[in-house]
């Protein structure tokens, strides 16, 4: 195996090992938080279920939102080295273009960074747009006119059943639901509530196509980068 073929799987191999077990203890975290509530909500509810559960639900939560990110960015990050700094040598043939990219990088981690930080609604809300714009836009430079063709591999073809879309979805999601958790604990409707099981339950669903179109894709790039014969 070469370079590029070792760096193909820091990706899948960061999911693996860090991703997928987190997503394991917030669901079993989130089930046990609403199983208290629900006990305690009724006449003389008691639970033995220990309150703890809520704010380790939000703790494990926040850091699952950072390695979906994450990990988004790595998968991003090798295709747009390979592709374009390397194959184009783009730093020599569009110095603008690899400066825009960088900088591109480097704003959507400080805007992750800056969301965590974040108390008032208002930034909370600038932060997590620019954090998904930022996915979006490093996901999509061939639409810009920086890339000659996609260095991101995408299945827009496929777009039901892409890899690529349901990650850059799910990303999205674990955003919002990060931006939104101040708002879930100060609003006694339940609505925000109600959103952010909508959005987990969703982008757990995502989860569950990530892990399988994830091994069809390396299976299948892992065969196009095999030699002939």
């Amino acid at each position: 195996m070469d370079a590029k073929q070792w760096a193909a799987l820091i990706h899948p191999a960061i999911a693996i090992v860090f991703v997928f077990p987190l997503i394991g203890i917030v669901v079993n975290l989130a089930w046990q938080t609403r199983q208290r509530r629900l006990q305690l909500a009724e006449e003389g509810g008691k639970s033995k279920i220990p309150p703890v559960v809520g704010r380790e639900h939000v703790r494990i939560g926040r850091w699952l939102t950072g390695a979906v990110v994450g990990v988004s960015l790595v998968a991003i990050a090798y295709g747009i080295l390979f592709k374009g700094f390397i194959d184009k040598d783009l730093f020599r043939t569009n110095p603008s273009s690899a400066t825009f990219i960088i900088l591109m990088f480097a704003a959507t981690i400080a805007s992750l960074i800056l969301l965590y930080r974040a108390t008032e609604r208002l930034w909370r809300a600038i932060f997590a747009i620019l954090t998904s714009l930022g996915l979006i836009i490093l996901s999509f430079l061939d639409k810009l006119g920086i890339a000659n063709s996609s260095w991101v591999f995408r299945r827009d073809d496929q777009w039901p059943i892409s890899h690529f879309y349901y990650g850059l979805v799910a990303s999205i999601l674990m955003v919002i639901s990060l931006a939104i958790v101040r708002e879930i604990y100060q609003d006694r409707s339940n609505r925000w509530r109600t959103l952010h099981v909508v959005l987990s339950c969703i982008a757990l669903l995502l989860f569950f196509g990530e892990g399988i179109t994830g091994a069809r894709d390396l299976f299948e790039i892992g065969l196009w980068a095999m030699p002939p014969g």
